[in-house]
């Protein structure tokens, strides 16, 4: 019988040195690509590295999840609403253009009403984000661990895999409206995206760690474009409802991280109260396509607190049917294991960072921030985003600043 000294000693030889590769890393997903793939740690002896294949499988599928993850915040992310921030209607007994709402509107959750006939709305809008964390796994600390031995009789793992990522986007949104009726308006959104990525990773082996790998990446250019319209399908005084469809069209480049590669279609309900100061505002969609199907749900509450200036807190609710979380599996090893007085094996655990088939990922979001009516019919907008929850790819903050003007 083997003791745990000898199988030791076996996966020692098994696992050879490794000096620190570079990498001709072109894009964000090569960096992901080539850090995550560099597995030093081997679970079958060499030769012939009889699981090799499986631990390949287990970094591929690693590797899928970051970049799908990534996908979702850069390809799919909610885009500003399509209303601007004034809301007109023809009066029949004046026949002159009135404004009907005092709020200024929301951020992400669309309102029933549309800015009016005639109508157009332009604007621009910047943020940026640092993520740190993956389904609350930390990427900078060094403490995400993709690959993994450990003795059955051990705490802890006596060989690891780890990864650290520094990831942050800088994204400027060009947006307009076009209200061909009072009830009908159409648009479109134009994100333009620059993404940085660097990350390293770190063998350690019975306290002795070993650099593996390191890699940089920048990308910038035009993400998945957005073209929508909406119409007031019932519209009393003070409240309304309305029917939406946007377009996201594959104009991001994959490999870049910059887009999903595919068209998505998003069908969406809209439901509006607004009276004197106070507004509510409730959101219900559906996603076909992109970088997974969906399903969202989003509300908002707008307060005007003065004449020029509209507060607005919204909760923003996506469940991603082909987006998994990601944890750590725990298999035993195929070649290495003992038995003990009572027959009962004793070996090696193998643990891979995977992703859970069964658990479906629900992103959650709040935003709050404060529109200002600055001068005439421009509103100036800032707010903030927290992340609601661990799932996904998660930044402590992400601060939007957005200038609109309704023509």
């Amino acid at each position: 019988m083997k003791t745990c000294a000898s199988i030791l000693m076996a996966l020692s030889v098994a696992t050879p040195a490794l000096a620190q590769p570079t990498a001709d890393v072109k894009t964000p997903a090569d960096v992901i690509t080539f850090l995550v793939t560099q597995n030093r740690v081997q679970t079958g002896p060499c030769p012939p590295c009889q699981d090799f294949q499986k631990d390949q499988e287990a970094a591929e599928a690693t590797r899928d999840t970051v970049t799908r993850a990534l996908l979702v915040n850069l390809a799919t992310v909610p885009i500003a609403t399509s209303s601007s921030g004034f809301v007109y209607r023809l009066d029949p007994e004046l026949g002159t253009m009135t404004r009907v709402s005092d709020s200024f509107g929301t951020f992400f959750v669309e309102r029933a009403m549309t800015s009016g006939r005639g109508r157009t709305s332009f604007g621009i809008s910047g943020t940026t984000a640092a993520y740190d964390r993956l389904d609350g796994l930390n990427l900078r600390d060094g403490t995400l661990i993709t690959t993994a031995n450990q003795f059955d009789d051990e705490r802890a793992p006596f060989d690891t895999e780890s990864l650290t990522l520094k990831i942050r986007t800088s994204t400027l949104t060009i947006f307009g409206s076009y209200g061909v009726t009072d009830r009908l308006e159409i648009g479109g959104a134009v994100p333009l995206v620059q993404l940085h990525i660097e990350g390293s990773s770190l063998n350690v082996y019975r306290g002795d760690a070993s650099p593996q790998a390191s890699a940089i990446a920048d990308a910038s250019g035009i993400a998945d474009v957005a073209v929508r319209a909406k119409y007031t399908l019932v519209s009393v005084p003070g409240a309304g409802f309305a029917a939406g469809a946007e377009l996201r069209l594959p104009t991001g480049e994959e490999t870049s991280l910059l887009g999903a590669g595919r068209a998505a279609f998003r069908l969406l309900a809209v439901g509006s109260v607004e009276h004197a100061r106070v507004g509510v505002h409730g959101n219900f969609a559906i996603v076909q396509g992109g970088v997974s199907d969906e399903m969202d749900g989003s509300g908002a509450l707008t307060i005007a607190l003065a004449p020029r200036v509209t507060a607005t807190g919204e909760f923003l609710v996506r469940h991603l049917s082909d987006l998994h979380t990601i944890g750590a599996v725990s298999a035993p090893h195929p070649t290495f294991f003992n038995r003990d007085a009572n027959g009962n094996r004793v070996g090696v655990q193998t643990l891979r960072l995977l992703p859970d088939g069964t658990k479906n990922s629900v992103l959650s979001t709040f935003v709050s921030g404060v529109k200002w009516n600055a001068k005439a019919s421009m509103v100036l907008t800032g707010q903030v985003q927290w992340r609601v929850g661990n799932a996904g790819l998660t930044a402590p903050l992400t601060p939007t600043i957005s200038l609109d003007y309704l023509f």
